[in-house]
């Protein structure tokens, strides 16, 4: 039967089992055999990992093609205008290329785990949620600063309708079966 794991990464663990430079890495904290990361979360970003041995799904959450959501809540250095935030809302080229509309909205302080690393306090920040069904490579930390906004902090909350939860830096769990099922079917697999 394939394993579905819900693992918040803390900020300075890389997505991977091994490095070899040495760096904290998912063996530091789940000791589970044969699951593999569906997606990745930069070295210097935190939240929610899903990880599985269910080939099929974790291709699906990968691939931009199933449109898969994921929802993050940003941190961002200064005060935010909420008309600034529209080419977010239509789609900005990043690199040459257009990435996907997503949603985006100010919100108030949320109540997360408090950072694992210091974060710049000597300017006014503003938090953000970004909903979106594209990934690319440091894809949310190039959205805001190309609107002027550098990202401080950067926490995935749900994937799906899977979320963090009650879940603390460095804890893990077993998603549930309703977890599961909801999360193939948003993916086109059956439950």
């Amino acid at each position: 039967m394939p394993r579905y794991i819900a693992f918040y990464k803390p900020y300075a663990v890389l997505c991977a089992f091994t490095d070899r430079e040495g760096r904290s890495t998912l063996s530091d904290y789940i000791p589970v055999r044969g699951v593999y990361s569906a997606g990745r979360l930069d070295y210097d970003s935190e939240g929610l990992l899903i990880l599985t041995d269910d080939r099929d799904l974790n291709h699906r959450l990968t691939d931009p093609r199933f449109e898969h959501r994921k929802s993050y809540l940003v941190q961002v250095e200064g005060v935010v205008d909420p008309a600034r935030l529209d080419p977010i809302r239509r789609g900005l080229v990043l690199r040459g290329r257009t990435v996907r509309p997503a949603e985006v909205e100010i919100v108030a302080e949320p109540g997360v785990p408090p950072p694992g690393r210091p974060i710049r306090n000597y300017h006014p920040t503003t938090w953000l949620r970004i909903v979106m069904t594209e990934g690319k490579k440091r894809q949310v930390r190039r959205m805001t600063a190309a609107l002027g906004y550098p990202t401080l902090r950067l926490v995935r909350v749900a994937m799906g309708e899977v979320t963090l939860g009650q879940l603390q830096p460095g804890q893990w769990r077993d998603l549930t079966r309703r977890e599961i099922i909801r999360l193939r079917l948003s993916v086109g697999l059956g439950g």
